[in-house]
């Protein structure tokens, strides 16, 4: 076995320049020469790959354009044949043979494409036999009818990734998820449907649910079981139990997945509680537990389900690990590292399902990242948005290196798995020198065409799902006090300026936020900043962000409002230039660059941002998430798959909370856990 540029070849024997070019590309799509020459070049949707007998070739910025361009979905070989998976009461079987489900959890749309087959076989290296998977409907859908299933939302190339490992699948493709993710995975435009009820028996919703599970259908047929694939059964909705006891829901879902995967065994998932267990049951579908009681869960599981078309061998769907992690001056950070004990006690676990002839999946074997503006947050007040980082305590941590508990696991599957693969050498974290970031540009200094209203609009009343919508208020009279933005609680962060001045921050983190005076005289310009930190993953509740309700200042109500749209779905076009950075100046963009002597593995490092308080980065194009001097995460993984090896990455810094003072950036081996006080509201609660 070779890892090449960050992902694994495996060359059974045979020498490099005698396999078909796609093998030598990691089986992914590309495009090149239709001989092994050298600097051949491997195109991998929007990841630049080059590897051949003598070494890799550079790739202008014309050439990555054009095949950005003209990439789709994977085009790698396709299952042919059929195959069975059935259950008795105790057992699993595949094609008429006995199967333990050894099962962890990746979600491919929180790891770097490049690295999947790496992420694949370090699961197999652990003793698993079988992925399970959510899908984002968010990120395949992101708006109404326009589906996209190429980089990292190439849900064929996942699965042909897991089939070449040796592994199987199990499809967990929602329309809810929860995954700590924005809305629990669904799209934010579903809040603009008139009559839409989510997670309901409700036409809109079924009928949305329908139109994406089809499209996700048409994509996977081929990789099912039943026609020769690694993709075993697939679960309906997620959780249910816990928050309804809708059975037309549930069947109508039931339904619309045999017709979209057709012929395939369903299974629901539900806590180890007899309330979520009964009302998440769906006849014909095995019911399965999730939770870290496995004892519990499957004694419970055999005492409430009473339907005998839904009794099967026993499985936790969900062995939850640790935990996840929210941005909080006082959240820590959940890990096993150093927790003896309670690594134990987990491995433990593990065997006593496996000596008993079990079932489970390990939540999450690699957590990995929420790129973009994809975690979600608690369903409560105050708000509680999970950090970009979704390391979750698992055994394979956000950079795909093993934790301390990764080896426990190991050892505890050995004792019931045989010839578990050798675990594959791992490169060490680069680190890479202070690299100056220079102010740019001004976030409002070029605003877009506004959408006015006599009242403030939801930020999906505009079109607009993730990111940042400012609100503009031009005073007609004199009028001052505190501000006000909207009914209830923020939605969820809201930075007030006064004639490009910053005033102060409203944060829906805290039951107790920060309140903010103004005093306005006519003509004044009122900014209000609304970032949407993440819907709630698991709610019923509106979900709708920006201002909901009316703006008042000292109790006045205030109309007239221009509306300004910063969805950022791409970096700006940001190459040179200098700013001057004022006082409480509004947001202003960064730039700075770097060069790495890595590439793939080797070249992964951690951002730092000292000086930062709040923002997002891009790393050639690449939107790497949110930063926070609140924590309790601290710097961001930058994936080298993402990064130039020998040339030069550009890094866009957008610091919400700029300050005057010069700015750098640096990339660490090692990442530190740790939390700060909050600028804006040091006395909030």
């Amino acid at each position: 076995m070779t890892i090449l540029t960050g992902f694994v070849v495996l060359l059974a024997g045979r020498a490099l320049a005698q396999q078909p070019l796609w093998a030598q590309c990691g089986g992914r799509d590309w495009t090149g020469p239709t001989t092994c020459v050298s600097g051949a070049v491997c195109v991998y949707q929007n990841e630049w790959y080059s590897q051949c007998l003598a070494g890799s070739a550079t790739i202008t910025t014309s050439q990555r354009s054009t095949a950005v361009a003209t990439t789709s979905t994977s085009s790698g070989p396709v299952p042919s044949g059929t195959g069975t998976f059935s259950w008795d009461r105790t057992t699993f079987y595949v094609n008429g043979q006995a199967y333990q489900i050894v099962g962890g959890q990746i979600d491919p749309q929180r790891v770097p494409r490049a690295y999947w087959a790496h992420r694949l076989q370090m699961a197999k290296s652990m003793g698993l036999n079988t992925i399970f998977s959510y899908l984002y409907w968010q990120e395949i859908e992101k708006y109404p009818g326009k589906f996209d299933f190429t980089g990292n939302n190439d849900i064929v190339a996942w699965h042909q990734e897991v089939q070449k490992a040796g592994l199987k699948a199990i499809l967990r493709p929602g329309p809810y998820v929860c995954a700590e993710r924005d809305w629990g995975g669904l799209p934010g435009w579903l809040s603009q449907i008139s009559g839409m009820r989510i997670r309901s028996n409700n036409a809109p919703f079924l009928n949305a649910t329908s139109a994406y599970l089809a499209k996700v259908g048409e994509q996977l047929r081929p990789y099912l079981i039943t026609n020769g694939g690694p993709i075993l059964m697939v679960q309906i909705e997620n959780e249910y139990g816990y928050v309804g006891n809708d059975k037309a829901y549930t069947g109508a879902l039931a339904d619309i997945l045999k017709t979209h995967f057709p012929n395939m065994k369903l299974y629901t998932n539900d806590g180890a509680q007899a309330g979520a267990l009964r009302s998440g049951q769906v006849p014909g579908a095995l019911s399965v537990v999730d939770g870290t009681d496995s004892r519990t869960g499957f004694s419970l599981r055999d005492q409430v389900i009473t339907d005998q078309s839904s009794l099967g061998p026993l499985m936790n769907g969900e062995y939850w690990i640790r935990w996840f992690d929210t941005w909080g001056p006082r959240n820590g950070h959940s890990t096993y590292d150093g927790d003896t004990n309670g690594m134990n006690g987990r491995a433990s676990e593990l065997e006593w399902i496996l000596s008993g002839g079990n079932h489970f999946s390990i939540f999450m074997f690699h957590g990995g990242t929420s790129f973009n503006f994809g975690n979600g947050a608690g369903d409560n007040s105050p708000r509680s948005p999970m950090t970009t980082s979704y390391d979750y305590g698992a055994p394979l941590d956000e950079t795909g290196r093993p934790a301390q508990i990764y080896t426990a696991f190991r050892n505890s599957i050995s004792k019931f798995v045989r010839n578990i693969p050798a675990v594959p050498s791992i490169p060490s974290l680069q680190s890479v020198p202070d690299f100056t970031l220079t102010p740019v540009v001004g976030m409002f200094d070029s605003l877009p065409s506004p959408r006015t209203s006599s009242s403030p609009l939801v930020m999906e009343a505009t079109g607009q799902v993730f990111g940042y919508i400012l609100y503009e208020h031009v005073a007609t009279g004199s009028y001052s006090g505190n501000v006000v933005p909207g009914s209830g609680a923020p939605r969820d962060r809201v930075i007030v300026y006064v004639n490009g001045a910053k005033r102060g921050v409203i944060d829906g983190i805290y039951r107790n936020p920060a309140t903010v005076s103004v005093t306005l005289r006519q003509g004044d310009k009122l900014w209000l900043l609304v970032e949407n930190l993440g819907r709630a993953d698991n709610g019923f509740s509106d979900q709708t962000k920006g201002i909901y309700g009316d703006v008042t200042v000292g109790g006045t109500r205030l109309t007239g409002w221009n509306h300004y749209n910063f969805p950022l779905d791409s970096a700006p076009s940001v190459t040179s230039g200098t700013k001057v950075v004022p006082a409480n100046s509004p947001p202003v963009w960064y730039r700075g660059t770097f060069t790495s002597s890595n590439s793939g593995l080797a070249a992964d490092t951690f951002l730092q941002l000292p000086g930062g308080v709040k923002g997002l980065v891009f790393v050639n194009g690449h939107n790497l998430g949110r930063y926070w001097t609140v924590g309790p995460q601290q710097e961001l993984f930058v994936p080298g798959a993402y990064l130039n090896e020998g040339s030069e990455n550009v890094v866009l810094v957008l610091e919400l909370e700029p300050g005057t003072s010069s700015r750098v950036a640096r990339g660490v081996s090692r990442r530190t856990w740790r939390n700060n006080a909050d600028p804006d509201c040091n006395n909030c609660s």
